[in-house]
C-alpha cells in the first residue's frame, strides 16, 4: 500500500511541547548535506585555468549569472542566488528518490528494504513554504522597485475595480506553485511505488529514469521559470 502522507520517525520533546520528525525532515537534512558537502568539494582547490570540475561549475555560475542579468536586470544580484539555491534544492530534492532501495523477490526469497526515500517534494507543507518564501520575496522585490505608490497604482491597473482581483492574484500564484510540484511529484511517487510492487526489477529500473529522474528535474524547472517570470515582471521594467 502506498503512503501518501510522510511518517513520523520520532519526536522530540522541547519546553513541553511535542515536535514530530517526519522522514520529510530527515530526508531534507540528507539533501541539505548533499548539496553542503557538493560545494565543498567542488569549491575547494580552484585553479587559474580552469579544468574538469571547475570548469563545469564555472560554466553553470556563468549561465545563471546570465540569466539572471537577462531577467531581473540590475535587481539580479539580489534575486539570482535566491533562484540558484532553490533550484539545487528542489532538483536534489525531487531526484532523491532513484536512490531508495525497492523490494526485491527473486529464487523464492524477498528482500525487504530498511527503508526507503521519500522525495520532500511530495510533502505538501514543503512546497507551501517554498511558495510562500516565494511570493513574499516578489513582494518585497515589488515594493523595492516601485516604492509604495508606484506598487498601489499597480494594483489598480487597468481600472480600480481591478484592486480585489490584482490582490487575489498572489493568493493564486502561491496555490499554483505549492500545488503544481506538490501534485506532479507525489503523483511520479505513486505511479512509482505501483509499478515496483507489480512489475518485474527491470522495469521500475526503467520507469524511474522518467517519474524520478526527468520529471523531477522537469518539475524543479518550472517552478524556476514560473518564479523568474513573476519576479521580472516585478522589477525588470521598473528599474
Amino acid at each position: 500500500m502506498v503512503k501518501l502522507l510522510p511518517e513520523t520517525i520520532f519526536t522530540i520533546s522541547l519546553f513541553g511541547i511535542e515536535l514530530p520528525i517526519t522522514e520529510t525532515v530527515i530526508v531534507s537534512w540528507a539533501v541539505m548535506a548533499i548539496l553542503i558537502i557538493a560545494s565543498l568539494i567542488l569549491a575547494r582547490k580552484f585553479k587559474e585555468v580552469p579544468a574538469g570540475s571547475q570548469a563545469l561549475l564555472e560554466t553553470a555560475v556563468e549561465f545563471l549569472n546570465n540569466f539572471g542579468k537577462n531577467q531581473f536586470g540590475h535587481w539580479a544580484k539580489y534575486l539570482t542566488p535566491y533562484i540558484g539555491t532553490i533550484f539545487l534544492f528542489l532538483l536534489t530534492a525531487n531526484i532523491i528518490g532513484v536512490l531508495s532501495p525497492v523490494e526485491i523477490e527473486a529464487f523464492g526469497y524477498t528482500f525487504h528494504p530498511l527503508f526507503t526515500i521519500r522525495p520532500p517534494t511530495t510533502d505538501i507543507g514543503v512546497t507551501a513554504g517554498f511558495a510562500v518564501i516565494t511570493i513574499l520575496l516578489l513582494l518585497v522585490s515589488g515594493f523595492a522597485a516601485r516604492g509604495f505608490k508606484g506598487w498601489f497604482k499597480h494594483l489598480l491597473h487597468p481600472i480600480p475595480i481591478m484592486l480585489p482581483f490584482n490582490l487575489m492574484e498572489y493568493a493564486v500564484r502561491t496555490a499554483s506553485l505549492a500545488l503544481r510540484l506538490f501534485g506532479n511529484i507525489l503523483g511520479g511517487y505513486v505511479l512509482m511505488r505501483m509499478i515496483e510492487g507489480l512489475m518485474p526489477v527491470a522495469v521500475p529500473m526503467i520507469a524511474s529514469l522518467y517519474f524520478d529522474f526527468f520529471d523531477g528535474a522537469v518539475q524543479a524547472v518550472i517552478f524556476i521559470f514560473l518564479s523568474s517570470l513573476y519576479f521580472s515582471e516585478a522589477v525588470k521594467t521598473h528599474e
